[in-house]
């Protein structure tokens, strides 16, 4: 709820007042995590990932910088088309998630590697219902899978990182078959990208696009895969 409230002052934020208000470091910190032992087989055509970590603004932009991804759409996933709207959503009244559906071309990056980004610098996997500075199921830590072979490299990744021991506290990823996916609203696309010195984005956005260049430098690319710029080419 914290973020609708920023979205709809936006206009109002100016880089003078980002100077003066943003902290000196990120709301989170990355982890250093192992690859998965189980991967999904290597494939030929375009898959699809459907992960939900908190505010979407942030999944996206990460993956839009991840290189393998050929388009990262933000919007809902695990509840009703009828409730599918960024003020429904936003009240957690709804069974959806802020999620962002993934295609990417599986002879360029695995399913396992787009899991170890998302745990390691997309979000906490160890926050229940909640991300940072926004609270509520709408933010929560999901896995929606589109095959068989999706729930068993998940699964056997989440067993491996908690027998590792390498976060704190478990791991509180719900992991469930995907049914439906709904795009969020226009303006929610390429967010970080078209707004790098907002407020929210800059403190706890960038600094994720950052720990992926830092820690995942083979799967960084610069310029951003973005929605409307596949729309432009389609």
């Amino acid at each position: 709820m914290r973020r609708t409230a920023i979205a709809s002052l936006l206009a109002a934020t100016t880089a003078l007042t980002l100077a003066f208000t943003m902290p000196s470091r990120a709301a989170e910190d990355a982890v250093v995590i192992p690859a998965p032992v189980v991967d999904a087989a290597p494939a030929n055509g375009i898959q699809t990932a459907v992960l939900a970590g908190g505010c979407f603004w942030g999944v996206q932009g990460v993956f839009q910088h991840t290189a393998g991804v050929v388009n990262a759409v933000s919007g809902y996933a695990g509840g009703t088309k009828a409730t599918a709207d960024y003020q429904t959503v936003s009240s957690g009244r709804t069974d959806h998630a802020e999620s962002v559906e993934i295609k990417y071309d599986p002879r360029k990056i695995s399913y396992g590697k787009i899991l170890q980004i998302y745990f390691s610098v997309v979000h906490d996997p160890t926050q229940l219902n909640r991300q940072g500075p926004d609270v509520g199921p709408q933010y929560r830590s999901a896995i929606f899978t589109t095959s068989d072979e999706q729930k068993k490299v998940a699964e056997a990744y989440i067993a491996q990182l908690n027998a590792t021991k390498v976060f704190k506290k478990p791991i509180v990823t719900k992991l469930g078959a995907l049914e439906a996916f709904y795009p969020a609203e226009a303006y929610h696309q390429d967010y970080l990208t078209l707004h790098p010195n907002q407020p929210y984005i800059a403190y706890n956005d960038i600094p994720k696009v950052e720990n992926l260049k830092k820690l995942f430098a083979d799967n960084y690319i610069e310029k951003p895969t973005l929605v409307n710029a596949s729309k432009a080419t389609n």
